[in-house]
């Protein structure tokens, strides 16, 4: 599932394949895709305008037009965005596709098609990012714990929970847990300041290389590169790594490493 960093190469792939660039023809070849908008309404509030501003929230990638519109994309589990010439035969899960200049396509692909694409003024902006907490990425130490606080159930979950923070999902919270040495099933309201304190430092580092590689990576040194193997271990200390589901989510940790109680 994409999560932040995947969503930040999105922003890029935009950023690079259509900003400032006209909109010379929209096509819609899955209106499945689309949420409040027809196919002709996003047509005619796309073709022949220019995406004057992007920016991303957590998991949503918002581009802004100069008619006072703005595209909302969410990826789901499957969903990317590509950039291809107009020319270049259409892959069977390419969803809508934006001619942009003379020689450029920006194209949603998405195979199980669990979101998609809005289109929302300023309130259905703010409608649409109501129940989003506060982007992982640009979160100071103050909002993080104000957002941690009081929060009941597992950590784990309340780091996925994107009201929480926007932005994390299943990989990136093993993952950061696992740095911070906190055992995902322990209860976020058990969390000592200095526990706060390690696992903001540890999401913000954790996040800034992720970012730079575009993904989670499934480096030999991450916790992410050993979740899959047939015998995993921890590549800190080599214990055996443990699985359970949490929130529907299949969650990894390191018993050694991240201790019962911690």
């Amino acid at each position: 599932m994409p999560e932040l960093p995947d969503v930040e190469a999105y922003r890029k792939v935009f950023e690079s394949c259509a900003s400032g660039r006209v909109v010379r023809r929209v096509e819609v070849r899955d209106a499945g895709v689309l949420h409040g908008v027809s196919a002709r309404r996003l047509r005619e509030a796309l073709e022949g305008r220019r995406f004057t501003g992007l920016e991303r929230h957590g998991k949503w990638l918002l581009a802004r037009t100069g008619g006072g519109l703005t595209l909302m994309l969410h990826f789901g589990m499957t969903g990317r965005l590509v950039c291809e010439h107009p020319d270049a035969p259409a892959e069977p899960h390419d969803r809508v596709l934006l001619t942009v200049g003379r020689d450029r396509q920006l194209r949603f692909r998405d195979q199980r098609k669990l979101q998609g694409l809005w289109l929302a003024d300023g309130a259905g902006v703010a409608r649409l990012l109501d129940r989003q907490g506060p982007d992982a990425m640009a979160v100071g130490r103050a909002g993080f714990e104000t957002a941690l606080r009081g929060r009941r159930g597992s950590l784990k979950t309340a780091l996925t929970d994107q009201a929480v923070l926007a932005g994390l999902g299943n990989l990136l919270a093993d993952e950061i847990l696992w740095r911070a040495g906190l055992r995902p099933t322990g209860r976020a309201s058990d969390l000592t300041e200095a526990d706060r304190r390690r696992l903001y430092t540890r999401m913000r580092s954790t996040l800034r290389s992720a970012v730079g590689a575009g993904c989670v990576p499934p480096r030999d040194s991450w916790l992410t590169g050993h979740r899959d193997d047939p015998d995993p271990q921890c590549p800190r200390c080599g214990t055996h790594l443990r699985r359970t589901r949490l929130g529907g989510r299949t969650t990894v940790w390191c018993p050694r490493c991240q201790p019962e109680g911690s």
